[in-house]
């Protein structure tokens, strides 16, 4: 039973899943090369249908995420999220009639779903549907934090855990408590939209002059920068208060944002970052502990934009009792198409399965390499020895342009489409920063590690092979991986076995050169743009910076500026 899973808002995209696994699944950007793509993912179905080598007629239910006002409205009239994207993205001029758009988004939001809105976008899926060659299928519409919580559940290899979800909003709510156990996943609690964490952290954002929705991640790495303000002297905390399972704001989502401007004055924007980064964690912690003590659970299971924020991650993995915590990888609104299939299968049949590897994407054969190669007239020899190759290349100085494999689902690079160099090297990390991804200097990369790496780099060690937590390093290893730290000591780090991929291969051939199995390791792509998902994409990257080694399947192209 193939079961298509579709989102078509924020990061729009698509999944196939059967039999509780997740066989394909992509996001509209990585095709149409426009980043948080908002249009209907016809290409990223076509992507996982073609690569599955499956017809309309073998996909027998097609789940949809989400069906509130906005989103119905939106799927009426295409043009309005096309207008809140260039306005949300800072590519439209602020004017008094936009900044009035914004502030109607933020309402109807908050107007959850209804019989109305779920028969009106049900029509829209039936008319679209019919027009792609799907006639025969059954549709379902999965409310979107029940997406987000299958996600995280379903997917975890827990036998039982707390499920919570926070973003900013959706289908009126932005955030649920849950309860997965014998098979079962309900919910106990939900979170109003109206008292939104989530909309909290995009106002911070928005108000240090980024973009919502995609800079949040800055703002976590602005707030290391901070001279510390004492809880009492925060006055962010006193905006939200967290009772039993539920979130309680002081203000509307439109009065927070006054509100928060009016503090946002008095501070430095590293202490403004700072403080609200401060409030995410006190409050999420404090209503996570609550949770696990009103359901019995040790294990805990993440999803919804929130927790991308992998400090918050990491405060929750520490609490006293914990044993597991999953952070499904996309665990975004782009996650929610295969969050949509996934529920609607556990449904159908019961059946779940544990997330292995994100690598759902498609992937090229070294014949497909070649010849863009060739078309491109780019210089190239065959290594047949490639992960030695590319790792004494690296050891050397050299920044690799690594492209392997299927691509992967989700925000982060885990080894098929990564830049790769040393991890020691300030010098490499500040040219990556300013001259190649064009990223804010406070922003740091993150460390790929072999596990028996991981173990002797990371305090309080654990697991987690999708970059999904913080870890703090220890001190007598900072200095051998300072380009991957952020101010506070902290990394991200993907850690992964050193002989099941040919990203693990290359990490162990780097360890035999440099003595160590850490690699910095960051997403394919010039800030900003997609990460690169075909050949041709991979080359349009490494041509504009012109800089290090291209490494497509075995094939090695040098760039105009290489140390050897």
């Amino acid at each position: 039973m193939y079961i298509l899973g579709i989102w078509d808002g924020h990061d729009s995209g698509a999944a196939i899943v059967k039999d509780g696994k997740i066989l394909a699944a992509v996001n509209e950007e990585r095709l149409t090369r426009r980043k948080l793509e908002v249009v209907f993912p016809a290409l990223s179905i076509k992507a996982c249908m073609d690569y599955l080598n499956l017809s309309p007629a073998d996909i027998e239910h097609v789940a949809f995420s989400s069906y509130d006002l906005s989103k119905t409205l939106a799927r009426l009239f295409p043009f309005i999220k096309e207008d809140y994207y260039l306005i949300r993205r800072k590519k439209k001029a602020a004017g008094k009639v936009n900044v009035l758009k914004k502030k109607l988004k933020y309402v109807l939001t908050e107007q959850g779903p209804g019989v109305l809105s779920k028969y009106i976008s049900k029509l829209y899926a039936e008319n679209i549907l019919k027009t792609g060659g799907f006639s025969a299928c059954d549709i379902h519409f999965v409310e979107h934090h029940f997406c987000h919580a299958a996600a995280a559940a379903l997917v975890s290899g827990f036998d039982g855990c707390l499920v919570i979800t926070m973003d900013g909003i959706g289908d009126g709510l932005s955030g649920t408590i849950g309860s997965f156990l014998n098979g079962r996943l309900e919910r106990k609690a939900d979170i109003s939209g109206k008292h939104s964490l989530g909309i909290f952290f995009e106002h911070v954002t928005n108000l240090l002059n980024m973009r919502e929705l995609e800079d949040e991640g800055k703002v976590m790495a602005l707030a290391d920068l901070a001279a510390p303000v004492a809880d009492f002297q925060n006055p962010l905390l006193d905006f939200f208060h967290v009772h039993g399972l539920d979130v309680k704001s002081r203000y509307s989502a439109l009065r927070m944002h006054t509100e928060l401007e009016k503090v946002s004055r008095r501070y430095p924007s590293e202490q403004f970052a700072f403080m609200a980064q401060r409030t995410l964690e006190l409050r999420i912690v404090e209503l996570v502990r609550n949770a696990l003590s009103a359901t019995g659970h040790t294990n805990v299971a993440l999803a919804g934009g929130v927790f991308s924020n992998i400090k918050v991650n990491r405060l929750i993995r520490l609490i006293p009792g914990v044993k597991g915590c999953f952070v499904f990888p996309h665990m975004g609104d782009g996650g929610l198409a295969a969050g949509a299939a996934l529920m609607v299968n556990h449904k159908m049949s019961g059946t779940s399965c544990v997330l292995e590897d994100v690598f759902l994407g498609m992937d090229y054969p070294d014949e497909e390499i070649k010849s863009v190669l060739d078309g491109n007239g780019l210089p190239y020899r065959r290594c047949e020895k490639i992960e030695e190759e590319a790792a004494n290349l690296i050891a050397a100085g050299n920044i690799i342009f690594w492209f392997q494999g299927r691509m992967e689902y989700g925000p982060r690079a885990l080894g098929n489409r990564s830049i790769l160099a040393l991890p020691d090297s300030l010098k490499i990390r500040d040219l990556l920063n300013q001259r190649l991804k064009m990223r804010v200097w406070y922003q740091p990369f993150c460390p790929a590690m072999l596990e028996e790496d991981a173990k002797l780099y990371l305090e309080q060690y654990s697991s987690n092979p999708f970059m999904t937590m913080a870890y703090m390093v220890r001190e007598e290893k900072k200095k051998d991986i300072e380009g991957v730290i952020g101010a506070d000591g902290s990394c991200r780090p993907q850690i992964i076995n050193g002989k099941e991929t040919r990203f693990g291969r290359l990490l162990t051939e780097v360890k035999k050169v440099t003595g160590r199995g850490v690699l910095l390791n960051t997403s394919f792509n010039i800030h900003g743009d997609p990460m690169a998902c075909s050949p041709q994409d991979a080359i349009d990257t490494f041509n504009k910076v012109k800089t290090g080694y291209l490494v497509m399947g075995n094939f090695l192209v040098r760039g105009e500026n290489v140390l050897n």
